[in-house]
């Protein structure tokens, strides 16, 4: 027998032994999912001096892929009142928070709950464990039933099987999977004819916009109003960067505001809400076409530019001049109160934080997150066990820090598209254009960094918005305006006239 020979043989032997082999290869074992988790506790409380009997539902809500298997689990806190007949005529608002990743918990401790964790009114550190879980005889249950929802990858919400994160976190994944929620929630509990609310907060406005032109577009299900705190759908106006021309003039009543609100300027009308005005006459009708002229301005009108900046923000004008005429809100905050060692608060620049490095151009942290966020998680995490009965087998996620595998991309993959700026304006205009009776409630804080309420006027004010849809408040606070005592007062009272209005 030659060697080509013996070699082919080999060969067909070694096939014949391993073939065995692979066909008693043990199967994958399939993924068990167990049943979702669900608790269920009744409650009475009085909110807005009517007494309310409601059940409080906590749990899960599977969302299913094409094949029938769950694909993510949905963690809500709902919020019914107990009511005998029908509810169908009975509002129910959807209420998230931002991040992306956030959970829904700002609102829900903050604000919308039926109870909430109460933080100094004044701008301090709220200090260390315990911290006070009160009745909220502000929320809305007299007029509304609540559902606070907590997106994949934050709170207790998460994928399920074979099914990845990244099939959620994204712009259009994420209004996908929140819009579907809605739907299956509405089906599940009998409520498609009564009127339907949407909150958002932060990122939870981008979301909302999103959200509302798929349930108006794709889904069929017409909404009577959205709640946009601290909105955030063109991020032109948000973003303060080098070079975003928009910014500089969307920033500057908020830096007006900071700055009057720390005596750093000495305002011809000693009103705040006047020096406001005069800030934003200012920046639309001098500050925006000098600086669209650039190195173009002559030195007569710089110079004048310079002075009524220093004006508004209390800042030195060398130090403007410095700047060329150019401060983005990043720099202000560590600049307004640098000659007392301090940083003020991106979130809310009431707040004020001692930074390590006092010659640093940027804050090391943020003043406001820093004196509240503790106090928000452990308060729900208590009132979870102790109240609602919640006993999961993971913790909680006040954040689920997807900012970084986040696709921001508006359209599908392997399509074109030129990175710009987040823009959902138009979906929201899609929307109001769909449904007639769609209204808009715009709150913004005039201490507010992340999202300036100049910006709110700046957005609503073009891309298409129906302005006679669309109204306006604004609140002595920063971006989360409820930690103030009085503007939570004032924008809950404004809230409830604008869910009554919109159901009636």
């Amino acid at each position: 027998m030659n060697q080509t020979v013996r070699l082919a043989l080999g060969v067909l032997l070694l096939s014949a032994v391993q073939a065995p082999a692979q066909e008693t290869e043990t199967p994958k074992e399939p993924v068990v999912i167990p049943d979702p988790q669900v608790f269920v506790t009744q409650h009475s409380g009085t909110f807005n001096g009517v007494v309310v009997r409601y059940t409080a539902r906590a749990g899960e809500t599977y969302l299913l892929d094409e094949d029938g298997k769950p694909k993510a689990s949905i963690f809500s806190f709902a919020y019914t009142k107990t009511v005998p007949g029908d509810p169908t005529r009975r509002p129910v608002m959807f209420i998230w928070n931002g991040g992306p990743g956030s959970a829904s918990l700002w609102l829900h401790m903050g604000t919308f709950g039926p109870q909430r964790v109460a933080v100094p009114s004044d701008a301090q550190d709220a200090g260390a464990p315990p911290y006070p879980l009160v009745d909220n005889p502000l929320t809305l249950l007299d007029v509304t039933d609540l559902v606070f929802i907590d997106p994949v990858g934050t709170g207790f919400s998460r994928p399920l099987g074979e099914h990845e994160g990244s099939e959620f976190w994204g712009l259009s994944e994420d209004a996908a999977s929140v819009a579907e929620f809605i739907q299956q929630w509405i089906t599940e509990n009998g409520r498609w004819n009564s009127p339907k609310f949407l909150a958002g907060e932060s990122f939870g406005t981008t979301r909302a916009a999103a959200v509302a032109d798929l349930l108006e577009g794709r889904k069929s299900i017409s909404l009577n109003g959205i709640v946009m705190i601290s909105q955030a759908l063109d991020y032109t106006g948000s973003t303060p960067v080098d070079d975003n021309l928009v910014s500089y003039i969307t920033y500057l009543p908020t830096m007006a505001a900071t700055a009057f609100y720390h005596g750093k300027v000495s305002p011809e009308e000693g009103d705040l809400e006047a020096f406001l005005e005069q800030a934003r006459e200012f920046a639309a009708v001098e500050l925006a076409p000098a600086l669209i002229k650039g190195s173009t301005l002559d030195e007569q009108d710089r110079a004048r530019i310079r002075d009524r900046l220093a004006y508004f923000t209390g800042l030195d004008p060398a130090y403007i001049e410095r700047a060329d005429l150019r401060v983005t809100g990043t720099r202000f905050v560590k600049e307004l109160l640098r000659d007392q060692g301090l940083t003020v608060g991106r979130l809310d620049s009431r707040y004020t934080r001692d930074d390590i490095d006092d010659t640093a151009d940027s804050p090391e942290s943020d003043a406001a997150s820093d004196a509240i966020s503790s106090a928000f998680a452990a308060t729900l995490n208590h009132y979870m066990r102790d109240q609602l009965e919640v006993t999961m087998d993971r913790p909680y996620k006040p954040s689920g820090r997807l900012g970084r595998d986040w696709n921001w991309r508006p359209v599908p993959e392997g399509s074109y598209w030129e990175p710009t700026y987040v823009n959902v304006a138009r979906r929201l205009s899609n929307a109001l254009r769909r449904n007639s009776a769609l209204r808009v409630l715009v709150a913004s804080g005039y201490y507010d960094f992340a999202t300036p309420f100049y910006d709110a006027e700046y957005t609503f004010g073009r891309h298409g918005i129906l302005a006679d849809r669309v109204e306006y408040t604004f609140y002595e606070a920063g971006h989360m305006m409820y930690v103030h005592e009085p503007s939570l007062e004032q924008f809950m009272a404004d809230v409830r006239r604008f869910i009554v209005e919109a159901s009636s």
